[in-house]
Order: structure tokens, then sequence, then C-alpha cells
């Protein structure tokens, strides 16, 4: 196939799912699985018309899951319209920190003494099919900055915050596989825990937020000043580029770096809405893009700081969900045209180890003092779906240096886990919002 044949099945793809949605979202297999079975039709498996293979096309795939990623959390940061204070922080931070760690742990555990990896290859497996995926977590993401369900909050913050634990586990492995599992030096450690870890995770949730607040402050004066009321998508897309290049840059983690970009950005909103207060009929101050309608924009009577900042957030909403909706979906079926490439029967008896003992025991044990029912407890350890985040910690770990036989096998048991989550977790999800709400 040329390139004029891709678009034109790329089109009538996009057409299809377009025109179908109604009767799509009927179905037990969720959109995302839909794009799934696309991809392995389209590989060897299927019509054979492209086979990506993930050592050979590492880089495009390391650069492509990087956009995806970082489009996903900036907009997954920018919903969360909390304080600080709020419990949805709280259990973010349990879930991406301990519950990460224990999660990293049992995998670890699990690959080296069933699937018979090293110790390095097992903690790096750990690493990559551990985190919650943010591309993918929109199956149960918050829907907006109104959105106050338990479960949407837990998850939607635990993805954006978890790059801070796995990350540098990843890292920490592939030191231990460079070392050839000879002990670290004292040096080696404290580099690991000071610029890896530590360094990574404040730099770069420092410099995402202060951006994000900075500019949503300043783009804000600027279209009030200029009494502007023309679209401003660029300032997500310029917003997710520079928090990721920037952190990149000084060594920081670029997609904590985007997450708190969109944590700023809505921090900036609160804000404005504070000093210029507006309270709805509940006597509660609504997000500012609901105050303003985009598509009549241009016949805004009176055009106040809320308004500004109401239109900026609003554009930034609208361009995030639509770029990271097309990114997702096209990485899933490149998901799905790799796993022909990539299947080894051992990825699920890994992938049971993972979705139905190691992180729900580990989500019941790191919440167990928490306000959760144990119903609760478990539906937060079954639905962490994995996904375009483990993909490019395979790409990362392979650019670093890691390779051999061994890790060619274990990156065709993390394929097959990916997908097998993909498929699992997106035909599960529906029943239990379904069960949830019946339960209410």
């Amino acid at each position: 196939m040329n390139f004029l044949d891709w678009m034109i099945a790329a089109g009538i793809l996009l057409l299809t799912m377009s025109m179908l949605t109604g009767w799509l979202n009927r179905t037990p297999v969720p959109m995302f699985g839909l794009y799934l079975v696309v991809g392995i039709a389209c590989g060897q498996w299927g019509l054979g018309l492209v086979n990506i293979d993930v050592f050979r096309h590492t880089s495009m795939i390391s650069r492509a899951t990087e956009i995806a990623m970082a489009a996903s959390l900036f907009i997954t940061g920018l919903k969360l319209r909390f304080s600080f204070s709020a419990p949805v922080w709280k259990i973010g931070v349990v879930l991406a920190l301990p519950t990460m760690l224990l999660t990293v742990g049992g995998m670890m555990l699990i690959a080296h003494y069933l699937a018979g990896f090293s110790w390095p290859i097992a903690l790096a497996f750990g690493a990559i099919v551990a985190p919650t995926d943010p591309v993918l977590a929109s199956l149960v993401a918050v829907n907006d900055a109104r959105d106050s369900d338990w479960l949407r909050l837990s998850l939607s913050s635990e993805a954006g915050l978890n790059d801070g634990t796995a990350l540098p586990l990843l890292m920490l492995a592939l030191i231990f596989f460079h070392a050839n599992e000879a002990p670290l030096s004292a040096d080696q450690w404290i580099h690991w825990l000071s610029v890896d870890l530590l360094w990574g995770l404040f730099a770069g949730l420092t410099l995402g937020f202060g951006l994000g607040r900075g500019v949503g402050l300043l783009a804000t004066r600027s279209r009030h000043l200029q009494q502007d009321v023309a679209p401003s998508d660029f300032i997500a897309l310029a917003l997710m580029a520079l928090s990721f290049s920037l952190a990149t840059y000084i060594n920081a983690s670029a997609f904590l770096a985007a997450f708190a970009a969109g944590v700023g950005l809505r921090s900036a909103e609160v804000s404005v809405q504070k000093r210029h207060k507006q309270d709805d009929e509940n006597g509660e101050i609504p997000p500012a893009e609901t105050m303003v309608n985009p598509h009549s924009r241009h016949r805004l009577e009176e055009q106040g700081p809320v308004k500004s900042v109401g239109l900026v957030i609003g554009d930034a909403l609208s361009f995030g969900d639509t770029v990271e909706r097309l990114l997702a979906a096209t990485l899933v079926i490149l998901l799905g045209m790799t796993l022909a490439l990539h299947w080894d029967i051992d990825g699920l008896m890994l992938a049971v180890g993972l979705f139905v003992f190691v992180r729900p025991i580990a989500v019941l044990l790191m919440t167990w003092e928490m306000a959760y029912s144990w119903k609760q407890r478990m539906m937060m350890g079954w639905l962490g779906i994995r996904g375009i985040g483990s993909i490019n910690y395979i790409a990362f770990a392979l650019l670093h240096g890691l390779q051999g036989e061994e890790v060619t096998r274990m990156v065709n048991c993390a394929v097959t886990l990916i997908t097998f989550s993909v498929l699992l977790h997106g035909v599960t999800v529906g029943p239990l919002q379904k069960w949830r709400r019946k339960k209410k």
C-alpha cells in the first residue's frame, strides 16, 4: 500500500467509527478494543499489510508514544480542579507511590520465579507493566472539571503521578543490567536517588506547574487587555511542548511536567475565578469554561477576565481531547500490528498475576485505612488499564541499551500483557460502571 492508499484507509476507518459510534458503544468491546482488532487485522495475523517491530522501529515508537503521553497527561491535569488539600490528591499519591512500589515488587518476583527472568530484567518488566496508563485510562478518567466520581478521580490522579515512581525504577533496572548484576557503588546509588528520583520528581512537578500557571495568568491578562476572542488552541499545544521539552533538557520527569502543566493552567483559572467571584445558583464557583459558550465567542457582550480564562481553558480542553483521541486510536492500531511479531504465551500468565493478584492486593493493602469499602478498593485495583505508557517504557529501555535474547522475551511478554489489558479491562469497564450506578 502506498501513501494515498493508507490515507484512504484511514479516512474510511475514521468515518466508519464516527458514523457508527452509537451502535459501537452498545457492543461489549470498547472503541479502543475495536481499534486494536483493526490493528491485528492489518498485521501478520490478518491481511499482512504492515508489520511493526518494536526492535526495528524503536525510535518512532518512542517519539509517537511520548507525544501521546504528554497530550493525555496535560489534559488529565487540566480536568482536576481541586485544591492540593483535597482527598483526590491523597489517594493519587498513595496509588502512585507505595501502591506502585508494591506492584513493581510483586511483578518482579513473579517475573523472576515464574517466567525465569534475571533480577534486572524482572525489575524492568515490573516497572514497565505496573503503571496505570494515562492515555487509555480515559475509559474511566474524569469527564470534566465538575466530575466528582471517586473512582474516576482516583485513577486519573494515579495515572498522572505514577511516572514519578515507575520511570526511576526502570532506570534503576537499567543500571543493574549494565552493571551485570554486580553490586552498585555508593556513587551510583546517590546519583539514582538524587538525580533520577528526587530531582526528576520535584523538578518536573515544579517546572510544569509554574509554566502552566504562569502561561495561564499571562494569557488571560493579555486576552482581556486586547479584548481578544480568537481561538487559543495553540496555548495548549505550547504548554505540552514546552513542559515536556524543558523538563527533558534539565533531566527532570517530562511526563510529570506535562501533567503538572495542566494542573497549573487549571490553577490559574481558579485564581482568576477567586479574584472575580461569580457564583452560580448554588453559591458555588463553576469552572470558567462552563460560563462561556466558545461557539458564540464573537457575540460576547462583555469580555471580562473570567470569560477570557474560560475561553483559554475551553479551547485547551477541546484541542487536547481531539489530539488525545486521535493519537490514542493511532497507537492502539499500531499495538495491534505489533502483536503477531511479539506474542508470547507467558505474557498471559504474567497478566493474570498482575490483574488478579498483584495489583488488587497492593491497592487493598495501601488503602486499608481509607474511607473506601472493600468493593470500592477492588474496583480501583481491577480498573488499572495498561497501554501506551508501558509501550513508551519498552522503547525507553531499548534505546538505553537493554538488549539480548532475554530482553526480547521480556518485551514479547510485556506486549502480550498490554494487549490483553486493553481488551480485558476495556470489555469489563462498561458492565462494572453500570453495576456501580445500580448500587448507588
